[in-house]
């Protein structure tokens, strides 16, 4: 015997051996149909009787394996049904005969025999056979199964006749010897009239009754026959055949103690078998726990003892469970004896191990399947050498060795394309390897590898693949080698070298060369599912980022509808719950939004694994939730480069909620679709953000290069900014260009501008004008040049007085003196631009262009001290100003109605400036309700403010170097200067002969003619001033210091030389006449003094000692008087 049935099972051992056989030209698929139905019949009850048959059914049996009945009967071939297909009566006699040359076959052992005859009606048909049953055709045999039953009954009869012959102890007659087929030759000989020959045959015909009893269902007999053949055999040395005693011992107790069987998955080769077994267990072997050790003298014909209470004991010829694997042991000892017993002691090896399996006893079935790896059967064919290495993955699986399984499992898989094969089987080798996936720890789904550590051995993992890309690609599957190599690059990198990482993206590259990879999923003939393989490792991702869109492009909501929105969606009702869920929605949601239509972007930080240098093509983004269409990008990554930035941009069409849910790749042929969800190691911040509805988008340029570093004091982003470098003082355009390069119309815009904070204190302001020439056209175009001035930064120093000495105690070209007038102040200012339009504006959106201006403001003019003189008039002054130039270069001060000063650089010179005195009180006031809610200290500020303003615009100081700039004397004025340059409140006017005395007028007139005299007082205060009383005194100067007040014989008075004024109300005038007559010819002076009336005839005549003086400053009146020209006649 030369083909082990590994299929065997100690429950095997009861059954009966039929094959059923295809006889002439039968299909293969009707035949098989047939077999199935035949082989339902596993189990039948005999009738008047307990006990039941068991049918074990081959359709293919070797002749060489039917000599091995003797020797354990379940190998004997004791039925045959024979199917076959007639289609007339011409061919029944060779039908016939063909049935009985088959039975001639196993003619020696057959029971019984039976042929199936389908398709053939007629006479023939119609005769009435035990042994032949004709049916019409494939589809109209009802009675199948019934034959197959009366057949086995049959059998059942046969058997039980041999058991009752072989068992009846017939001590005249001499016992055959059985032997097995190599035996014979070594028997010839022999004296068979020996003790130890007789001992011989009577231990083999015992073993083989107990064969008979146990097929026969008779369960305690066998153990009975059994335990004497042992000792008999043993006593004779006869290993052979105590090993089958031994094991046929070892069968009976297995399938007393598990009634179920020990197929395992075997039985699903048989499962209305395996059914009808476990079904009838209980009928079976529940009565049998009752039968008790009965002596072999006491059986009767029927196996069971006429006298019960020979009853002793339960069941003691059965061997306990551990017993059992002793016996096993014992029994393949003796099989391996003898090298023509091998697959006897194969099959056993198998049988001990499923019932090992059943009793999880793992350790000692591997001892007894390691012995059946040895087990030499001779030259095995390939398809043997394939069966066994199955079977063996098979038992290795069922004792729970998964990795052992897979090594034989691959060992098979490997035979199936050996070179001796002429055609070599590589879809049975895919096969086979696929099976060996799970006991390696091998999942072909990559969402397996994303849990937790690595589990297996990964060097046999990564041999394994390979084995699959090259089986597969030698199936002529080019799409499932690259899905397998994708897979080891994917889940095996942390453990290929990088040699070998070279070696496998070359393969790949060549690979999809002929068939790109992607992500369908790959349905395999037998339904197995290839799951979608994405290169999250090429390059590997560390984190995830949505950008907020640049300043210049990110929306904003307008503050009213944004509180409208909130106060109808969310009314304030505290409740823990509700705030929690908005947490966790805030969590989901990123705090900014993207605009319809511009480009998004989101950061990834990346990192390349490789040796060598990644080429990514084609990635972009995976959304959802709006119509996003993604700009690819491809990259190149050198080796092994660290965090890399990788910005991924696309532009949102349309608006709602999008969700980035990652992103797509395309790497060495092989296009990838990683999502987020899988990739727990990737940060991210949230990957939900809201797209609102498109707006336009202004563009912004300037005149003015851009500033290289941001405004120091805001801490607001700019969209852009410009820096300027300007003396102080001095004036330059700025032009602003706004372009709409969006898609949507601009329908609103406004602009604002602010100065940033700055510590320094401006005397003057910083002001942004915009001159909008044509500004009704801006929203239609935006193509107006808007210029943009930025005035005067009159800085001067104000801080002078506090921290820098008088300016006179010092030379003025000294280097301390240059240098504190010497540091560079800065200014800066925002400018806004708010614009809407589109969709977004009715959604209440807008958008903000915000142009940051840096000035760097270097001195120029510094005006080191000021102060003034009286002029001739009491309407002017002199202004007197020591003007400090502070710059590098020359430079020309100029001032209206006044010569230029040059300066040469740190030279400090006197201005003397004659000028108008200012009437401050023409200036606007503040309104009653400003002065309540103001501090005095800031209506101070502006009222000082006010006046230095009046004054700058007056004296329109103005420097010039390689730049034209302003000047401004606000910071250097004090109350006293201020107080002698404005205008008196009582305002005085003196007329002499009709015309105004000022200035250094001079009036003429004659000697001896009367000249009028007239002072009129405008009272410009808020209060009524008088009465007051004015005196005339005139004198002479004559210019050495010499003053002559004597000239009563010169110049006389028609009428008083006293004026008495009364009492003048605000706004009103009072007029005082008076006359003077010159007797000589000379230059005159007039000095009207003030004087009190003692008297005091008014309540108020003493009012005028309360007035400053400064209100009494009444011009001085020079007179010239001539002689009158002489008559011609006289």
């Amino acid at each position: 015997m030369s083909v082990p049935d590994y299929m065997q099972c100690a429950e095997d051992h009861q059954t009966v051996l039929v094959v059923v056989q295809p006889v002439g030209i039968v299909p293969e698929d009707q035949f098989f149909r047939i077999y199935k139905r035949i082989a339902s019949v596993a189990q039948v009850s005999i009738r008047d009787s307990q006990r039941n048959l068991y049918i074990r059914y081959r359709h293919h049996y070797l002749p060489e394996n039917n000599d091995w009945g003797d020797f354990q009967t379940h190998r004997k071939v004791v039925g045959l049904i024979c199917v076959t297909t007639c289609g007339s009566g011409k061919e029944w006699p060779q039908t016939s005969e063909r049935f009985h040359g088959q039975k001639e076959v196993f003619g020696a052992t057959l029971y019984d025999s039976r042929l199936l005859v389908f398709g053939l009606q007629g006479e023939i048909a119609e005769q009435q056979r035990t042994d032949v049953a004709f049916y019409p055709s494939y589809d109209d045999c009802p009675d199948v199964e019934k034959k197959v039953e009366d057949f086995v009954e049959s059998i059942f009869i046969v058997l039980e006749s041999k058991r009752l012959d072989r068992a009846t102890d017939k001590s005249g007659d001499k016992i055959p010897l059985l032997c097995v087929p190599f035996e014979k030759k070594d028997f010839v000989g022999l004296d068979t009239d020996s003790r130890h020959y007789k001992k011989r045959c009577q231990g083999r015909m015992r073993k083989h009754v107990g064969d008979l009893c146990l097929q026969a269902g008779m369960l305690q007999d066998a153990l009975v026959h059994y335990h004497m053949a042992v000792e008999l055999l043993r006593s004779v040395n006869d290993f052979l055949w105590l090993g089958a005693a031994l094991e046929g011992l070892c069968s009976a107790s297995v399938i007393f103690h598990y009634p179920g069987g020990t197929a395992g998955k075997a039985a699903g080769r048989n499962p209305s078998a395996a059914q009808g077994q476990a079904a009838d267990a209980g009928k079976r072997h529940r009565p049998g726990a009752q039968e008790v050790l009965i002596d072999p003298g006491a059986l009767t014909t029927n196996g069971i003892s006429a006298d019960t209470s020979s009853e002793i004991g339960r069941a003691k010829n059965c061997l306990s469970p551990e017993d059992i694997i002793e016996k096993y042991k014992e029994a393949i000892s003796y099989y391996g004896k003898y090298k023509n017993a091998g697959v006897i002691e194969l099959e056993a090896c198998v049988k001990a191990v499923r019932v090992l399996a059943i009793q999880k006893r793992a350790m000692e079935a591997s001892e007894f399947l390691q012995n059946a790896v040895y087990i030499n059967l001779g030259q095995l064919s390939e398809e043997e050498k394939i069966q066994r290495y199955s079977i063996l993955s098979e038992l290795y699986y069922l004792i729970g060795f998964h990795r052992k399984s897979a090594f034989f499992k691959r060992v098979a898989a490997m035979q199936c394309v050996a070179p001796t094969i002429p055609e070599p089987g590589w879809r049975a080798c895919y096969k086979l390897l696929l099976e060996t996936l799970p006991g390696y720890s091998l999942s072909l789904d990559p969402k397996d590898f994303s849990k937790g550590a690595h589990r297996g051995w990964a060097a046999v993992q990564m041999r394994l693949l390979h084995e699959l890309v090259y089986a597969s690609r030698r199936m002529g599957n080019p799409g499932l080698s690259v899905r397998h190599l994708s897979f080891l690059l994917q889940t095996m990198l942390d453990f290929l070298s990088d040699q070998e990482k070279k070696e496998v993206t070359q393969s790949l590259e060549n690979y999809t060369s002929k068939c790109p990879g992607g992500m369908e999923v790959i349905t395999l003939p037998d339904g197995l599912r290839l799951h979608p393989v994405p290169f999250t490792k090429l390059p590997i991702v560390r984190s995830v980022k949505l950008l907020d869109l640049p300043v210049s492009l990110r929306p904003h909501k307008q503050k009213g509808l944004m509180e409208n929105s909130m106060s109808t969606k969310s009314p304030f009702i505290y409740s823990p719950i509700i705030m929690h869920n908005r947490g966790e929605e805030r969590n989901k949601k990123i705090d900014f939004q993207w605009v319809q239509g511009d480009v998004c972007e989101v950061q990834l930080m990346v990192y390349n694994p490789m040796p060598f240098e990644l080429r990514v093509e084609n990635m972009g983004l995976l959304t959802s939730g709006v119509e996003f269409e993604s700009l690819p990008a491809a990259l190149s990554l050198p080796a092994e480069s660290g965090l890399y930035p990788v910005t991924l941009v696309g532009v949102p069409r349309t608006a709602g909620n999008i969700t980035v849910n990652g992103y797509h790749t395309s790497v060495f042929g092989v296009t990838s679709d990683c999502l987020l969800d899988s990739l727990t190691s990737v940060r991210t911040s949230g990957c939900l953000v809201e797209v609102i509805p498109s707006l336009p988008r202004l563009q912004l340029s300037t005149s003015l290069p851009r500033s290289a570093h941001p405004l120091q004091p805001s801490k607001e982003e700019l969209s852009s900014s410009v820096s300027v470098q300007l003396f102080n003082g001095e004036t330059q355009q700025l032009t602003i260009t706004l372009e709409n390069i969006g898609s949507e119309d601009l329908e609103t815009l406004e602009i604002t501008s602010k100065i940033s904070n700055t510590k320094e204190r401006l005397f003057g302001e910083f002001l942004i004008r915009l001159d909008f020439s044509g500004g009704e056209n801006l929203l239609q175009d935006l193509m107006t040049v808007n210029g943009i001035s930025v005035t005067g930064l009159p800085i001067s120093s104000p801080l002078r007085q506090v921290l820098k000495p008088r300016a006179e105690t010092r030379p003025p070209g000294s280097e301390s003196s240059k240098t504190d007038y010497n540091h560079v102040k800065m200014l800066e200012a925002v400018m806004t631009f708010k614009y809407s339009g589109g969709a977004g504006k009715v959604e209440g959106y807008y958008r903000d262009l915000t142009l940051g201006l840096h000035v760097d403001v270097e001195p120029s003019v510094f005006f080191t001290r000021v102060s003034t003189l009286p002029a001739t008039s009491t309407r002017q002054c002199h202004l007197l100003l020591d003007v400090f130039n502070s710059t590098e270069h020359e430079l020309t001060v100029s001032a209206q109605n006044n010569q230029d000063l040059v300066l040469h650089a740190s030279e400090c010179q006197r201005m003397a400036i004659q000028v108008d005195k200012f009437d401050f009180d023409t200036l606007p006031q503040p309104d009653q309700e400003t002065v309540r809610y103001t501090s005095l200290k800031l209506l101070e500020e502006e009222r000082l403010h006010a006046q230095a303003s009046m004054i700058n615009s007056t004296l329109g100081i103005t420097w010039d170097i390689i730049s034209f700039g302003e000047a401004s004397v606000e910071g250097v004025l004090n109350q006293l200067v201020l107080d002698h340059l404005q205008l008196a409140p009582l305002q005085w006017d003196v007329m002499v002969n009709g015309k105004p005395c000022d200035c250094d007028i001079i009036a003429d007139c004659k000697v001896g003619d009367a000249v009028p005299l007239e002072v009129k007082l405008t009272n410009r205060s808020k209060n009524t001033v008088g009465p007051f009383a004015l005196t005339v005194v005139p004198f002479q100067d004559y210019q050495n210091g010499v003053q002559n007040y004597d000239l009563q014989d010169a110049v006389t008075f028609i009428g008083s030389n006293t004026f008495y004024i009364d009492t003048v109300n605000p706004s009103e005038e009072s007029l005082c006449l008076g006359a003077l007559l010159f007797l000589y010819s000379g230059d005159f002076y007039l000095n009207i003094k003030f004087q009190d009336d003692s008297v005091g005839k008014e309540p108020g005549a003493g009012q005028g000692k309360e007035l400053p003086l400064s209100w009494f400053g009444l011009p001085s009146i020079h007179i010239r008087a001539q002689e009158a020209p002489m008559e011609a006649g006289a």
